[in-house]
């Protein structure tokens, strides 16, 4: 599937489908221009896959892949048939263009650069399935041969080459085994990458978690100090209280009292005794 800018290889996102088990798939783009080519993955579930990296840089002449990992599914779509797609956008860049300067106004149509837009397609298949038990509509997924069969086509090939009869077996063998191997060591790659952005994304965790548990204990402590200052007051409160019982207590009746009773006596024995 060729663009202007970009070669993109496989022409569909390929997944072996197993309930309950993740699946990934490595895709590739080659830049056969002489200029730098800046690209972006979207997809219409973005909750359903996990897209490293979603922007990059493939430069003049070079190569860069992505890894879309399917997440666990409980159950499997009727009949296979997953109607998810991806959108690979691609767009020219000056050099020196890193992925922190790509963003969605890149990809604009109208902004005068030239923008490309190839739409890939979801196809799921059985761990069982091969091109001879239907048509997947898509390139045959690579199989990893068991160390049964490598023995066997050994013998045979070695055989064959004694009777001189046919001695290309062995050259197509190992092309294929170093075909496998380059698949492996770029999945052995994505998923080393996406291992250790795991592990940063926990640290993260780990280090907010510790503060808020910080945070907590502060907020605990600062509650048992208000609360003992609480106390102390009601304490104080209630003493306060009964001291100002007791001085009035002490004080017996007040002095304007006194006054006046003395003043209404002396006027009742005035009245009597004139």
């Amino acid at each position: 599937m060729a663009t202007d800018l970009l070669l993109i290889h496989p022409s569909h996102i390929t997944f072996r489908f197993e309930l309950k088990k993740q699946s990934c798939c490595v895709v590739r783009l080659t830049n056969h221009d002489s200029h730098y080519v800046a690209f972006k993955v979207k997809t219409t579930s973005p909750k359903k896959y996990c897209v490293r990296p979603t922007v990059g840089i493939v430069q003049p002449h070079g190569t860069a892949d992505f890894t879309v990992t399917m997440q666990a599914q409980r159950t499997a779509p009727p009949d296979f048939n997953c109607k998810d797609k991806f959108l690979v956008q691609s767009a020219v860049v000056p050099a020196g263009t890193t992925e922190d300067d790509i963003s969605s106004d890149l990809f604009v149509k109208d902004s005068g650069r030239l923008v490309e837009e190839k739409k890939l397609r979801v196809v799921l298949v059985t761990p069982s399935s091969s091109p001879e038990n239907g048509d997947l509509s898509q390139d045959p997924p690579i199989q990893m041969p068991s160390p049964l069969t490598v023995e066997k086509s050994l013998e045979v090939t070695q055989g064959l080459e004694e009777d001189g009869t046919d001695r290309g077996t062995v050259p197509r063998l190992v092309e294929k085994e170093g075909d496998m191997k380059q698949v492996n060591d770029i999945e052995k790659l994505s998923f080393h990458k996406d291992f250790k952005e795991l592990q940063s994304r926990l640290s993260i965790m780990d280090a907010k978690l510790r503060e808020a548990e910080g945070t907590i204990v502060k907020l605990n402590e600062e509650k048992c100090r208000n609360t003992r200052e609480k106390n102390l007051l009601k304490q104080e409160l209630e003493m306060m209280k009964k001291k100002i019982k007791i001085k009035r207590a002490q004080e017996g009746f007040p002095f304007l009292f006194v006054c006046v009773v003395s003043l209404v006596s002396m006027a009742v024995g005035y009245y009597i005794h004139p």
